[in-house]
């Protein structure tokens, strides 16, 4: 496995933080942190730790590349990435999100939410069938 130091920056820019914060915070120099998040280096196990800690992430979603997640998985399981919502709460599925469950503008979404298990997106009309 290699390490994706993308995701350091995206998970720092997810929550707010500038270089300064984030190094501040683990306790390293700026530019340690500039040359992780550009692959000049790899930040020991220690700090990986921190780091997924710091961005209330996994090790593992730290680590790995999420182009591996976007892969199509035997269990038909599924990760597209991280979407942002914008000012007006809404977001904008991945490409891949809407071609591998056949999504197509104006279709209806239903939301479901669930506050300890978080949320789920279902066509209406898949929904439909099912209730039938």
């Amino acid at each position: 496995m290699r390490f994706d130091c993308t995701n350091l920056r995206l998970y720092r820019k997810k929550l707010g933080y500038t270089q300064e914060q984030t190094a501040e915070r683990l306790g390293v120099s700026r530019q340690a942190l500039a040359k992780w998040e550009r692959g000049e280096s790899v930040p020991d196990l220690e700090n990986v730790i921190a780091l997924a800690d710091l961005y209330e992430v996994s090790v593992d979603s730290l680590v790995r590349s999420l182009k591996t997640f976007g892969e199509a998985p035997p269990d038909k399981k599924h990760m597209f990435g991280i979407i942002t919502v914008n000012d007006k709460g809404q977001i904008t599925l991945p490409k891949k999100c809407r071609e591998v469950f056949g999504i197509m503008p104006g279709d209806a979404l239903l939301l479901l939410g669930d506050e300890d298990k978080g949320m789920a997106l279902m066509k209406v009309s898949e929904f439909a069938e099912e209730e039938s």
